[in-house]
């Protein structure tokens, strides 16, 4: 059912107040006018036909005179009141239709600032990251009246949850950047301990523990930097395709490195189908998205038998990327979870080496600061579809 617009609920409620006046008005009219004229043509036939003069007219025939005058005299009036009617109503309904016009316009011009306002609410809740858009202000003009004070509201509004957004990211990115410093020189410390001759092999072992440890911690810091700046507005662009981004991820994660690890074996064998998918952004960004994406699909995988799919293109004009792995059954009631910072699956809470929870978090932050989306999608059988969808440039 199609709603009735405020302005036009305004139109109707001014147009029929007009018009419910007019009727009376009308009415009220019509009654005056019927009582001030008993006798339109101004003669009162009231004497008895006695005294009427004798013109050679009969009694009978004085009577059937006075009778047709009377008549007559009815018959105007009657054709007065209903000239009246009719004309009144049809002088009342033109202007009824002028004034609903005229309500309409009126009704329009006030209710302007409120459309300014809802624009303002429109692109800011548009946009692409939760605190993005609002430096936007209403800045209405005009009398200070009941229209003007909510748009002060709302700018005082904006503004206090544009300096809270603001604080929030400028204290995660300074928090991350002053945690980096001790944790690099926690590393130097333990990497020269471990690396001193004549360390025993108990000094070796706890060594290379609170490396593992420091690593762990290292990554989470920069993923909460990563997230931070990802979450800021974009000021230089770059023509990219995510082709090329992509196979240059997939050579990073199948490369030999000095110990095994099964997910390079899994990395070289994904299947790769990177039909050119050019867009524009941020380069680094872009790549933080491409690796956590295979990474996740390499990770969360099936211990043997597995298998990754990494897919570019273009899709309706848009660039696209499509990350598809097997893997353990996701419900689909826990997809939005997956996307959530520090929020993991319900099976995966309980072990130490998955990660913090900020992979995919990082990506639908980096996609909406690029203008895009992030789709995700159960595989039957198990494992995860991922898709990005990013404009082309």
């Amino acid at each position: 059912m199609k709603r009735t617009t405020i302005r036009a609920r305004l139109t109707l409620v001014y147009g029929g107040l007009f018009l419910l006046a007019g009727m009376v008005l009308l009415a009220v009219t019509y009654v005056l006018v019927e009582q001030r004229m008993p006798e339109p043509l101004g003669v009162a036939l009231t004497k008895p036909v006695s005294e009427i003069p004798r013109t050679g007219l009969g009694p009978q025939n004085a009577e059937a005179l006075r009778i047709f005058v009377r008549e007559l005299q009815e018959d105007v009036k009657q054709n007065a009141l209903d000239s009246l009617l009719t004309q009144g109503g049809i002088a009342l309904a033109v202007v009824s239709a002028a004034a609903i016009a005229f309500g309409w316009l009126i009704a329009g011009r006030a209710l302007q600032p409120l459309h300014q306002i809802t624009g303002t609410a429109r692109r800011i809740a548009g946009a692409n990251t939760a605190g993005r858009g609002l430096h936007e202000r209403i800045a209405l003009r005009g009398p200070q009246d009941e229209v003007r004070e909510l748009a002060d509201t709302f700018d005082l509004m904006l503004e206090r949850l544009d300096r809270s957004f603001d604080g929030q990211r400028r204290f995660v990115a300074n928090a991350s950047h002053e945690l980096r410093t001790p944790l690099a020189l926690n590393r130097a410390l333990v990497e020269l301990a471990v690396t001193r001759p004549g360390a025993s092999a108990d000094v070796r072992q706890l060594g290379e523990s609170l490396l593992a440890v420091n690593e762990r911690h290292e990554r989470l810091i920069e993923g909460l930097l990563t997230l931070a700046d990802s979450e800021s507005e974009l000021t230089d662009r770059t023509s990219i395709d995510l082709a090329e981004v992509a196979a240059h991820v997939l050579n990073q994660h199948s490369a030999e490195g000095s110990e095994p690890d099964p997910t390079r074996a899994l990395a070289r064998e994904a299947v790769r189908d990177l039909a050119p998918a050019p867009t524009s952004g941020d380069a680094v960004l872009l790549e933080r998205l491409t690796s956590n994406l295979v990474e996740n699909a390499l990770r969360h995988n099936v211990p043997a038998g597995g298998w990754v799919s990494v897919r570019t293109g273009l899709v309706d004009g848009r660039a696209t990327l499509v990350v598809s792995n097997t893997g353990p059954v996701v419900p689909g009631y826990e997809i939005e979870t997956i996307f959530q910072p520090f929020r993991r699956l319900r099976g995966e809470r309980l072990g130490g080496g998955r990660g913090f929870g900020l992979g995919l978090s990082i990506v639908r932050a980096v996609a909406r600061a690029h203008g895009g989306s992030v789709d995700a999608r159960p595989r039957e059988g198990g494992g995860l579809v991922v898709s990005v969808t990013l404009p082309s440039p």
